[in-house]
């Protein structure tokens, strides 16, 4: 049986019961391409269904072909879930930060930890217990700390019902640390035995023999990071990635460097993580998503009007709806971090004139500081920016803002200037040593074509998801030029390599296009050339669009490091 005949009752709709706290109930990164116009809001009430999970999503017709007009706003066609509780007023909660984890151990040149994949229940509205997966079970979970020239080892247990799998995204790793999908940590044989390739629905499992399995816990190990960044950790499991995200399995991992150190960025409690996702509620209390088996034991997918994606109608930052920060007239450096499945957000700030000064991306400092008004930030993406209170007084307040977003979604936290100080911060004009690649002819060149299959799934190259078959073998340590194709709005990202946006469409790439990446937006008709300089670190690895609902239903391809 082929994969492809697997895939092909992905979407189905199926039983959306009310169990392990996740149950059921579509709306906005505009064209990167500076040439498009971006209106300032998305008004996507029309993609909004009753709240009751009611089939009244139509643009995704019978023929699996997307047919959405809307080619410049990055939400478009994707469903919003509506909460079935009163929302929260904004602006109540004070911001979370996540805690620092400690180590349990320390060698001179290696600190270990342990994370525990565990089930509780958090107060994220005021009022309800929302039912959780989580790291040390907290969303998010706790932020790991890996330091200059330091290795770092993570002992995962897994006390869930359910195989997990990590994966450190960003991360440079060793193939049996990096979190391919089918390397399940297994629970307890108390919950039964999991095939490594889950069935679709009303079709026999499939098995990865290349799988590396491990019962109760498994060691993460990275090697020192080649440069400073704000990577993050999350469940990687094969078709299941995006119901895990949706509980609350991700956390933060930010490398630090030497050449990051030495700048006066600001520092301390003035470097501050932000992970921004989206989720909806049920009337308990519990998340909302529209899975078939809401166990996540046997049948992976979502409900047909889902297949697109998943977006909620509450906003979270470190978990907390619509929180506030009390902040001083100084710098602050904002690590900021898309962890939605599907969403993707235009980041403004209201109350101020002073917008953003971005000095990084996903995989560290910018080569200079630059100004962005606004931020388009996709699925999986980092921004590290610098927001400047000091010309602000005590009282005032600044709003962080979502232009891609309507009523509820439209805004995102506030800041609360409380306090008068020095500032001892800067922004020096030079932030790291970077060079652009120059594409030459003797760069091996490949297209990866992210479509939309005849039966409804998601396929790279005409092809579902394979683990025995790999659409790219390339030597260690190389670097190669790939044109990422796509028919509806895409997240690209590359497991243990880092890119520069070489083109889009041919032209200059975007305004949000600089530095060095793991996670690239391709909108709807876009065609956008990527320079992919691979790990010297060989083995089995993926790349796959980051929308987490496309990833689960097959968008995620084999590549090779040999």
């Amino acid at each position: 049986m082929s994969r492809r005949t697997l895939v092909r009752s992905m979407g189905a709709a199926g039983s959306l019961a009310a169990i392990a706290g996740c149950t059921t109930s579509g709306t906005g990164h505009p064209d990167p391409h500076p040439s498009k116009p971006v209106p300032d809001k998305g008004d996507h009430d029309d993609t909004h269904d009753n709240g009751h999970g009611d089939d009244q999503h139509n643009d995704t017709h019978d023929n699996g072909q997307y047919q959405g007009s809307d080619n410049s706003d990055p939400n478009s066609d994707i469903r919003t879930l509506t909460s079935q509780v009163e929302l929260p007023a904004q602006f109540r909660t004070p911001l979370p930060v996540p805690e620092r984890l400690k180590p349990i151990r320390q060698t001179s040149d290696t600190d270990y930890y342990e994370i525990v994949h565990s089930q509780a229940k958090a107060e994220i509205l005021p009022g309800l217990r929302t039912p959780i997966m989580g790291y040390n079970g907290t969303f998010p979970g706790p932020t790991i700390i890996q330091n200059p020239a330091r290795h770092v080892v993570v002992t995962h247990r897994n006390a869930l019902p359910v195989p997990t799998v990590v994966h450190l995204h960003g991360g440079t790793t060793p193939y049996d640390s990096d979190g391919y999908p089918t390397d399940f940590i297994l629970p307890a044989e108390t919950y039964g035995t999991f095939p490594t390739m889950p069935a679709m629905p009303g079709m026999g499992a499939m098995d990865d023999p290349d799988a590396v399995t491990s019962r109760l816990q498994r060691d993460y190990t990275y090697p020192p990071q080649p440069r400073a960044g704000t990577l993050w950790y999350h469940d990687h499991r094969m078709a299941f990635t995006g119901a895990s995200v949706y509980r609350g399995l991700a956390g933060f991992h930010i490398a630090h460097d030497a050449e990051e150190q030495a700048l006066p960025l600001p520092r301390g409690a003035r470097d501050v993580p932000l992970m921004i996702a989206d989720r909806a509620f049920a009337s308990d209390g519990s998340f909302m998503y529209p899975a078939i088996d809401p166990t996540m034991r046997t049948t992976p997918g979502v409900d047909k009007p889902s297949v697109n994606g998943v977006m909620g109608d509450v906003i979270l930052v470190n978990g907390a709806p619509w929180p506030e920060m009390k902040v001083d007239t100084a710098r602050y450096r904002f690590r900021i971090l898309n962890a939605s499945n599907a969403r993707t957000y235009r980041l403004a700030l209201q109350g101020s004139s002073q917008g953003f000064t971005q000095i990084g991306t996903d995989h560290g400092l910018l080569g200079a500081p630059l100004h962005q008004d606004t931020v388009v930030i996709a699925p999986a993406e980092r921004f590290d920016v610098v927001i400047d209170f000091s010309g602000h007084k005590v009282g005032d307040e600044i709003t962080l803002t979502n232009q891609l977003g309507s009523d509820s979604t439209a805004a995102v936290m506030r800041f609360a200037v409380a306090r008068t100080v020095k500032d001892t911060s800067s922004i020096p004009s030079t932030l790291s040593k970077t060079a652009a690649i120059t594409p030459s002819a003797s760069m091996t060149r490949r297209t990866m074509k992210f479509t939309r299959g005849g039966q409804g799934e998601w396929l790279i190259n005409k092809q579902p998801f394979d683990p025995s078959v790999s659409q790219a073998d390339v030597p260690a340590g190389s670097t190669e030029l790939w044109t990422i194709v796509s028919d509806f709005h895409h997240p690209f990202h590359i497991h243990n390599a880092t890119i520069q946006v070489v083109a889009r469409d041919g032209g200059a790439p975007g305004p949000y296009d600089h530095g060095w990446k793991d996670t690239v937006f391709v909108n709807k008709g876009e065609k956008v050339q990527l320079a992919i300089r691979f790990s010297d670190l060989k083995g089995r690895f993926v790349f796959h669009c980051h929308n987490l609902e496309h990833e689960d239903m097959a968008m995620m391809a084999t590549f090779r490091i040999v």
